[in-house]
């Protein structure tokens, strides 16, 4: 090993009388992209392990990738907001590359072109994105999620300039150390799913890998996790496990129905019908007008609006539907995106505006906007009908 000069962010690692040399990087760095050449030229490896899963692989070597997508389908299966998160976490890396010049996860298309270059074996060594991110929001409370939605939304208009120099400075241990601290406080349950748990994951499967020379390519700030599970032979069963859903949303999404038909019947009963009809314009107008605003705000077609409208009184009712995905459908159906469309929601997510003006990634807007719309509207008619009932 002395004869090597290895990139100062490199950690050699000996685990079963086989070298890892482990690559700390940034994901947003021509730097990084350097070390990984230059630690697998001097080191020849047999296998180099990439901080990529199956999904975010083919997202990142495929580019048309995204013409492939079924709106529709993503709608019926209710991953809406799946995609849009990683819709956001994408435009963000997207901005912070075209500020520095290198294509987000550049540094993984390296490790990938080496090991062409080489015969090397390639092995996917994260988790799978979608497992994480639902352990990530299934272990989230209520207002947490509420939180941490806000913060993906507020992302989408941030325009701060980040250079080359403090992306650098936060490959320093101390650095990433005091930033996931700061992290930890504010999301701790976010900590636990998105970083530590990956720093297992990553470890066994870097562990796992065969060859007796071995180069990782990994974020920065996993690397002091790696090493601390790198040498232990840990189950990976339950970090692939998708977390069981809380009864108690189940509960309180049918206890509201059931609530409100209850206040329907004891208004009828004891004010009599009038009451009652008063109670139902309450009900619809309350539900349908904050779903239609929301269906508005993502720049919905007219009849995806009115679909919110009208739809939501009904499927605050039944847990099993939602009014945002009844006004997606509506959208996807009316302003079908194009195949043009989704090759450029790349570009489309760089900004605010283009999110808004795609019709692809307003599909999606509009889902969460009327969804959020009826949660208010059923909320706030529910608390009036109470008040007025007693």
């Amino acid at each position: 090993m002395s004869e090597l000069s290895l990139p100062d962010r490199v950690s050699a690692i000996t685990v079963d009388n086989r070298q890892i040399y482990l690559v700390g990087t940034a994901h947003v760095s021509q730097e990084s992209v350097d070390d990984v050449r230059s630690t697998v030229e001097q080191v020849d490896p047999d296998t180099i392990c990439i901080e990529l899963c199956v999904s975010r692989h083919k997202a990142i070597t495929q580019k048309d990738n995204w013409k492939k997508m079924d709106i529709v389908k993503v709608i019926k299966k209710k991953k809406a907001v799946l995609l849009l998160a990683q819709l956001i976490m994408s435009s963000f890396y997207r901005r912070l590359g075209e500020q520095l010049g290198v294509q987000p996860g550049a540094e993984m298309l390296e490790g990938i072109e080496c090991a062409k270059q080489r015969n090397a074996r390639l092995i996917l060594a994260d988790r799978d994105i979608e497992i994480t991110l639902k352990r990530v929001w299934g272990y989230l409370g209520f207002w947490n999620k509420m939180k941490l939605l806000s913060s993906l939304m507020v992302s989408v208009f941030a325009k701060e300039e980040i250079d080359s120099d403090t992306i650098e400075t936060l490959k320093q241990q101390d650095q990433l150390e005091s930033i996931m601290a700061e992290f930890a406080e504010q999301f701790p349950e976010i900590k636990l799913r998105l970083i530590d748990e990956r720093d297992i994951y990553l470890a066994q499967k870097i562990r796992a890998a065969e060859g007796q020379k071995i180069v990782a390519v990994v974020g920065a700030g996993h690397c002091q996790g790696i090493k601390q599970h790198i040498h232990k032979d840990e189950s990976l069963q339950e970090l692939i496990t998708i977390p069981k859903k809380s009864i108690i949303p189940k509960l309180i999404g049918w206890s509201i129905p059931l609530l409100i038909l209850a206040l329907f019947g004891y208004g009828f009963y004891s004010k009599g019908l009038d009451f009652l009809i008063a109670n139902m314009r309450i009900w619809f107008l309350v539900n349908g007008i904050p779903s239609a605003i929301g269906a508005a705000c993502a720049l919905g077609h007219p009849l995806t609006v009115l679909s919110a409208f009208l739809f939501a009184p009904f499927t605050s009712l039944n847990p099993l539907i939602a009014a945002g995905w009844v006004a997606g459908l509506v959208q996807a159906l009316v302003k079908r995106p194009s195949v043009d469309d989704f090759e450029d929601l790349p570009n489309a997510i760089y900004s605010a505006k283009g999110f808004w003006m795609n019709p692809a990634s307003r599909i999606l807007l509009v889902v969460v906007f009327a969804n959020l719309g009826s949660v208010l509207g059923t909320w706030g008619s529910a608390l009036w009908i109470w008040i007025r009932s007693l």
